[in-house]
């Protein structure tokens, strides 16, 4: 019989924190199960789904996974290691189902067979980017009550350095890594996958907060195949031969989609780079013959400054989210290739892209319409319909939704059952979404989410800096830069060598990719008659 949305589906989880964890139901989104492909059953691993079920109906002797050097994993290979590995949480480890476990790598084969491996294990993967810093790390596992990690043993330092009480670590990353290798030789490559009940919390999706604390997102086994299901199946469309790269970290729910989650529900490949910048991600795609991309604006527009070096003759499809897509971008590209990009908005809340379109249907500069299964319209502050053609506060309903993990934001997310992005867009009368601005202070940049407090809280720690205020600017490159106002301390030069500094002390302290890339030495930061910082202030002034 389907699973409800209700939680009458008996949970697999011993550890029962993160099912504990869950919003009230009543402060749920509503989840319409429109379609006949989401009627799932009751019990249901996603994990299973991908990768068992992708080989009873494509076969075991695909490619599953290519690594940047051109070493691939046949699906039967992938299931394996994954097995051997969900061997090794259970029996080394002491993983239980609903035990939450970090992934700390860059993409490549290994990141995403442990990814697997801890899904047919019963637990709930928390995904992390290498980037992070140990102050980032410690927040993550406090929050998650995270009690095993698998690292990239090039990725230690950080992790170890957070020093965090309870954790095991285990590394893994080829033959040199020892540990993990080690573990698995003596495990059979077959597993008892754990028998999750659809409605189990499969991972934490963590997302940065408009006031610099994360928020971490809850979904369930049922969520990873609706996006396939949804935008996969129904926009991207893919087909068992089809070959995927991209730019995205698979801790981005984005990159987690459209590098695994699609490839593996189609039956198809997934080319996976640690590295991949607009100019390796492109001429990769000729090596390997992609046909199916996922990147940001922000690499489209940076492969056409050497487009005429690049073979994209096996491209077919390529999807651009993140941050809204230029309608100069998506021209140009088009233009230049014949290829039309095919733009959408998602959401880690939502867990992937819920707007869109494809092939005619797509109407350049607009992000596009409702994803089948979805629903969306634009509200007031009331909450009320606003008129075809008028600005407001982009809502969405559909199979996925927004479940942070124990945070009094939900309420703010979640309105009326409808998820409230964040986002200003107009529809207009054909039911296509144009973007108009987020409406908070996140700042999106290359794709990235990052949110201007923690920038600022890590600029506040350098003896140099007094006050400041973090905002992002539009920039022709990047959609938007992360730009840093500065009053500085007595004494403190206001000169290259400190913005240099202060720049170095940030990447230091946080992910490198969230350090302001401008700084801007001022006197005084505009502020309300109580003292509250006026960041909108600064935008316009920068602006004008």
């Amino acid at each position: 019989m389907p699973v409800t949305v209700d939680g009458s589906a008996r949970s697999a989880h011993v550890d029962t924190f993160a099912r504990d964890a869950l919003p009230a139901r009543g402060l749920w989104p509503e989840m319409p199960m429109d379609l006949p492909e989401l009627q799932y059953p009751a019990r249901l691993n996603c994990a299973v789904e991908l990768l068992d079920r992708s080989i009873e109906q494509h076969g075991p002797d695909r490619p599953c996974f290519v690594a940047g050097d051109g070493t691939a994993w046949t699906y039967a290979e992938v299931r394996a290691r994954a097995n051997a590995v969900a061997q090794v949480l259970t029996r080394d480890l002491g993983l239980v189902p609903g035990g939450r476990v970090l992934l700390r790598g860059p993409n490549n084969p290994w990141l995403a067979v442990c990814w697997l491996a801890v899904l047919k294990a019963g637990g709930v993967v928390v995904t992390t980017m290498p980037l992070l810093r140990s102050g980032e790390l410690q927040v993550v596992c406090d929050m998650g009550k995270v009690g095993i990690a698998l690292c990239d043993a090039r990725f230690l330092d950080d992790l170890v350095a957070a020093d965090i009480p309870g954790l095991s670590v285990t590394s893994y990353g080829g033959e040199d890594a020892g540990d993990l290798l080690t573990l698995m030789q003596d495990k059979p490559a077959s597993y008892d996958d754990v028998d999750t009940a659809a409605d189990d919390v499969a991972l934490l999706a963590f997302t940065s907060g408009t006031t610099g604390k994360p928020k971490a997102t809850m979904h369930v086994h049922r969520d990873v195949l609706a996006i396939a299901d949804t935008f996969s199946a129904h926009v991207v469309k893919p087909v068992p031969t089809d070959v995927f790269a991209g730019s995205p970290p698979l801790a981005f729910t984005f990159g987690l989609g459209g590098l695994v989650v699609f490839p593996m529900r189609a039956g198809a490949s997934s080319l996976l780079l640690e590295k991949a910048p607009p100019e390796e991600l492109f001429a990769a795609v000729g090596r390997h013959r992609v046909s199916v991309l996922f990147t940001a604006p922000t690499g489209y527009r940076a492969a056409l400054r050497h487009v005429d070096e690049y073979d994209l003759s096996s491209l077919r499809r390529c999807v651009s989210a993140g941050e809204a897509l230029p309608r100069a971008t998506w021209d140009a590209f088009h233009e230049a290739t014949g290829l039309r990009i095919i733009d959408g908005i998602g959401a880690t809340e939502m867990l992937h892209v819920f707007i869109s379109a494809a092939d005619d249907d797509i109407r350049p500069g607009s992000t596009g319409r409702e994803v089948p299964g979805y629903r969306a319209c634009v509200l007031d502050d009331t909450g009320r319909p606003v008129s075809d053609g008028q600005p407001g506060r982009l809502a969405v309903k559909g199979p996925t939704g927004c479940r942070y993990l124990a945070d009094d934001r939900q309420a703010v997310y979640v309105q009326h059952g409808w998820n409230i992005t964040g986002d200003t867009y107009i529809r207009d009368a054909d039911g296509y979404f144009w973007f108009q601005a987020r409406s908070d202070d996140m700042i999106i940049s290359a794709g990235y989410n990052i949110a201007g407090p923690e920038v600022e809280n890590a600029l506040l720690r350098h003896p140099a800096v007094a006050e400041c205020a973090v905002v992002g600017l539009p920039d022709e490159d990047r959609g938007m830069v992360v730009t840093a106002y500065v009053l500085l301390a007595p004494d403190v030069p206001a000169t290259a060598a400190t913005v240099a500094a202060l720049q170095d002390f940030v990447k230091a302290e946080i992910a490198p990719y969230k350090y302001p890339r401008v700084i801007h030495f001022v006197d005084a930061l505009p502020k309300t008659a109580t003292g509250k910082l006026q960041r909108f202030a600064l935008r316009q002034q920068t602006s004008a």
